[in-house]
């Protein structure tokens, strides 16, 4: 790690306002539509739950604003401990993290500010200590995401324009304004954002925060019997529990045939003895 200095634009012994996106949850990771179905909406409010609760168990973190204008999703992570602002200018990703930023230093003139994508449901706050006692020595620094095109943090020292420009190869971009990248290893729940159900894979090794673990069990069984003739069968939930399907369920997941011992993912209605499967098809994640 480069020697931390305490000159003109460099944050010693940095106490750090995250700024944290957040799109309308009925929007979110639409690239994982096809993975989750249903589950989308949940699933990226878990990640966001996760990426809050980890970022705010940071000790170089004093706050954690989220922009968003999703009122469930606002009122959720609001009872975590972050500060919820409304995306005033609803003008994209950057225009809210610009927005946020300001927000901060309306209240803490001067305040060093990090960006930080929201679907980082493996973060470690040790690893991303480490990632902001690192970026504290330079005006602005950034940390690529583990595809090595993306963004997922951005910080700026007190008294600099954090100037984001997320989205895409967002790398290439900061990099060319002037941003100097965070090059360290071993902290890869902080690279870990989801796009993907592969990317969702890699989060679940990783292992994922408890909001996420939850949701994702949820959303997991195994084949346990099935009828090729009526179409129905039943799952076995990871608890152990039984829970039967009808022919709708079996339908709606696109299947042919289903085998005892498959790993599933379901789509429920109902909790307790009322739970009932909508949707079954094979695992993708």
């Amino acid at each position: 790690m480069p020697e931390r200095t305490g000159g003109k634009g460099s944050v010693t012994n940095a106490v750090w306002s995250l700024v944290v996106p957040l799109k309308p949850l009925a929007v979110a990771k639409s690239r994982l539509a096809r993975a989750v179905g249903a589950a989308r909406p949940g699933l990226a409010l878990a990640f966001a739950q996760d990426t809050v609760a980890g970022a705010l168990a940071c000790a170089a973190v004093a706050d954690v604003v989220v922009v968003t204008d999703d009122p469930a999703a606002g009122a959720e992570l609001a009872r975590l401990g972050a500060r919820i602002v409304s995306d005033a200018p609803a003008a994209g990703l950057n225009a809210a993290l610009d927005h946020g930023a300001r927000a901060v230093r309306a209240g803490r003139p001067g305040a060093a500010v990090a960006a930080l994508n929201a679907d980082l449901p493996a973060l470690r706050p040790p690893e991303l200590q480490r990632v902001l006692e690192n970026a504290s020595v330079f005006p602005r620094a950034f940390l690529a995401d583990a595809a090595g095109i993306g963004t997922t943090l951005l910080s700026a020292a007190p008294d600099v324009e954090l100037t984001p420009s997320f989205g895409g190869p967002s790398r290439a971009r900061h990099s060319a304004s002037g941003a100097v990248e965070i090059a360290l290893a071993d902290v890869d729940s902080v690279r870990r954002d989801v796009d993907t159900a592969a990317d969702l894979r890699s989060a679940l090794t990783l292992g994922v925060g408890r909001h996420t673990a939850r949701y994702s069990a949820r959303m997991q069984a195994t084949a346990y019997t099935y009828d090729s003739r009526t179409r129905s069968g039943s799952v076995l939930l990871d608890d152990g529990t039984p829970v039967p399907f009808e022919a709708p369920a079996f339908d709606a997941g696109g299947l042919r045939l289903l085998r005892p011992g498959q790993r599933v993912r379901i789509e429920t209605d109902g909790a307790g003895a009322s739970l009932r499967i909508t949707l079954v098809t094979l695992q993708t994640f």
